[in-house]
């Protein structure tokens, strides 16, 4: 009689990788976690980013930037973000960056990082704050539901590989709400892009 076989484990993290620890950016160690935050970041954006575009956010409102490293002081996932009025109006959070490690994945450490950099706007008296994702970034989009963002618009050919993007939108005050009225699919004559200023 044969033995039956057990399922392949799957393979297991590092033991210095079990333990991990969020911080805060901090300006004066830029050499230290600037090209960490960019070679993570550039493994997943849809388009390429300038280390001006980084330096854009990190040296403005390196606050709201928050990173998750493991035992050995290894980035592991990160999110960059910034804090001004939009357009004259209402003072908007927008979470421009939010990447994790393949390997970390499903461990809630996009969430966590998410919910630091939101409370922090909060802290920092935001009315609304919002984001962009592409259509076909199913797990980041259910991320952002959880969280309690909106899906306001629909952005055609937004990213540079011609794909389109979904703009979510958290209303942190009732008057930000009331002052944002739905922008149905196709309603998109004014979009304006976060980031025709690096183009």
């Amino acid at each position: 009689m044969s033995k039956s076989k057990s399922p392949p484990s799957k393979p297991s993290l590092p033991p210095e990788s079990q333990e991990l620890h969020y911080i805060q950016y901090d300006a004066t160690k830029e050499s230290l976690y600037l090209p960490s935050i960019r070679q993570l970041i550039s493994k997943d954006l849809s388009e390429p980013y300038s280390i001006y575009v980084y330096r854009y956010f990190l040296y403005q409102w390196g606050e709201l930037c928050f990173m998750a490293l493991d035992a050995a002081n290894t980035l592991v996932g990160v999110v960059v973000s910034k804090l001004e009025p939009h357009r004259g109006g209402p003072l908007r959070g927008y979470i421009a960056m939010l990447a994790v490690r393949a390997e970390y994945r499903g461990k809630g450490i996009a969430t966590q990082l998410a919910r630091r950099t939101i409370d922090a706007m909060i802290e920092g008296d935001a009315d609304e704050i919002a984001l962009e994702t592409e259509v076909t970034n199913t797990p980041a989009m259910k991320l952002y539901e959880r969280l309690g963002f909106l899906r306001s618009k629909r952005l055609h050919r937004y990213y540079l590989n011609g794909n389109a993007a979904f703009r979510f939108l958290l209303y942190i005050k009732e008057s930000a709400a009331l002052a944002n009225q739905p922008v149905w699919e196709g309603e998109e004559g004014d979009v304006e892009r976060e980031g025709e200023m690096y183009a």
